[in-house]
């Protein structure tokens, strides 16, 4: 065990986003956890499209539904009290504790932002007074000089709370050395000098030859390099917003996703990622359609948006042929929308107010509704083999009401009601469940209907839960350097 932490709250900031402030704090932590410390997971302000439930019944960012994993306790929305979903390159639905808020775009949202900072405020005193230590993530880089004003999200927070700071630089994107200190010499004098050291991420390689480097820094700028945090392969954790590069084919059963430029909560599919009878292949914009076994529509922020993108890309043809040669088909939320005959908005929820021609899978229309529906949900799969007990867990986030024949045929039972829908020919089923893979019956079940009966059902849980210690064990150099530097630092607010 290591010495008593001796931060009430330390916060991490990146040079720039995917630095691994997300991990980082992930590790953290499940290592504060380990100790017997009392620890929470905050992030004032996250823009992501992964998004999870809470138990309070409220959205905050899939990373911190992570992090709170981690430390062994709920999900609740004081962890994220500020959440941006992008619908389009300048504007964004506002997530306050948990609830739209509003639609703003970038100047609006700037403006609101010292509104928000109350509501982040709120929630960090209410964790304070709960958990012995906050284990806070920055957003981006706090050298974002545009972005200095009024800001929440990494220096002005850590200022709000007078609380130390961490910087973190992956060393695998290149240029870590002009990253870190060109990250300082953005921050003004008191910033600075909440700067308690460094972390170098994702090294891989003679840490001898690296030693220079280090020695140079620290001389340069007065911090200490914390700890060099190896490049670990193979974590199965959740990914905060980006999509994670494609691997090498691993299996012969080829899953096809469409990469839609609004996509939302692409971790549904971590599942089928992690089975070696899987290759799952993310299709971007421009990129080939290849001949698959299952397609599956991912959710999306902006649905007749993305119906767009798949019109344009060629996908309506591709999903007729596939389907022709007895290919199966999947759509998940804005993908089961765009399943249906059309998806109409005439409140303008996601953008102007119009209708848009679905893809006429399943005989359904979708109406766009202002009410978020956000749940927590249990039940089991309809499609499955009579004698399957396949139980299925997840989450549901949309906007939206579906109606039509096609539900009269539901995918699944959620909390005794019908849910989703299946075709005729049991080719194609859609539903509103995110998580559908997570549960190891229900992936059982969905990938024999799908054409890969027999696969071992992969725990996506307990392979969660591995990475974590993995990740913790990896970054206990840290921890016990975080924990011999801490009294010496004014700041352990």
């Amino acid at each position: 065990m290591a010495a008593e932490f001796p931060f009430h709250t330390l916060m991490i900031q990146g040079t720039t986003s995917d630095a691994g402030k997300s991990t980082l704090a992930a590790a953290l932590c499940r290592l504060l956890r380990r100790d017997g410390i009392a620890v929470a997971p905050f992030k004032p302000q996250n823009m992501a499209l992964n998004s999870a439930v809470t138990a309070d019944g409220g959205e905050i960012g899939r990373a911190q539904a992570l992090q709170a994993q981690a430390a062994g306790i709920a999900p609740h929305t004081d962890m994220n009290p500020v959440l941006l979903k992008p619908s389009s390159d300048t504007g964004a639905q506002v997530i306050v504790h948990g609830r739209v808020r509003a639609d703003m775009n970038a100047r609006d949202y700037h403006r609101y932002k010292t509104q928000a900072m109350q509501a982040v405020l709120e929630s960090y005193h209410r964790l304070r007074a709960q958990y012995s230590t906050i284990v806070v993530e920055g957003a981006g880089s706090p050298a974002e000089i545009n972005l200095r004003a009024r800001d929440i999200a990494n220096m002005g927070f850590a200022e709000a709370v007078d609380c130390p700071v961490i910087i973190v630089a992956d060393i695998d994107r290149g240029g870590v050395f002009a990253h870190l200190t060109g990250t300082l010499d953005c921050l003004s004098e008191s910033e600075r000098a909440r700067v308690i050291g460094f972390v170098i991420n994702r090294f891989r390689g003679d840490i001898g030859l690296l030693q220079p480097g280090l020695e140079w820094l620290e001389q340069r700028t007065g911090k200490p390099v914390l700890a060099v945090l190896p490049y670990l392969h193979g974590l199965h954790l959740d990914a905060e917003d980006a999509i994670a590069p494609a691997q090498s084919a691993r299996g012969a059963f080829r899953v096809l996703v469409p990469v839609l430029p609004r996509i939302s909560n692409h971790t549904d599919f971590d599942a089928l990622r992690a089975h070696p009878d899987i290759d799952l292949q993310f299709i971007g914009s421009g990129q080939a359609i290849p001949p698959a076994d299952l397609i599956i529509l991912p959710g999306s922020k902006n649905t007749r948006g993305d119906l767009q993108w798949l019109k344009d890309n060629g996908w309506p043809g591709a999903l007729r042929k596939h389907l022709r040669y007895g290919g199966k088909l999947i759509g998940i939320c804005g993908g089961f929308q765009m399943l249906g005959q059309g998806v109409d908005d005439p409140h303008g929820v996601e953008g102007a107010p119009g209708e848009s021609v679905g893809l006429g899978l399943l005989a359904m229309r979708t109406e766009l509704t202002r009410d978020k529906r956000l749940l927590q949900v249990s039940g089991h799969c309809a499609f499955a083999q009579e004698g399957e007990a396949a139980t299925v867990s997840g989450y549901e986030i949309h906007m939206g009401v579906s109606s039509g024949a096609a539900l009269q045929r539901p995918a699944f039972v959620i909390d005794g009601r019908a849910e989703g829908a299946c075709s005729e020919d049991g080719q194609i089923l859609g539903s509103y469940l995110h998580g559908m893979f997570d549960t190891p019956q229900a992936f059982a079940a969905l990938m024999a209907w799908a054409g890969l009966g027999g696969a071992e059902a992969v725990d996506l849980n307990e392979l969660r839960e591995a990475s974590l210690e993995r990740l913790a064990d990896a970054t206990r150099p840290l921890y016990e350097a975080l924990c011999g530097v801490g009294e010496k630092n004014p700041s352990t607010a």
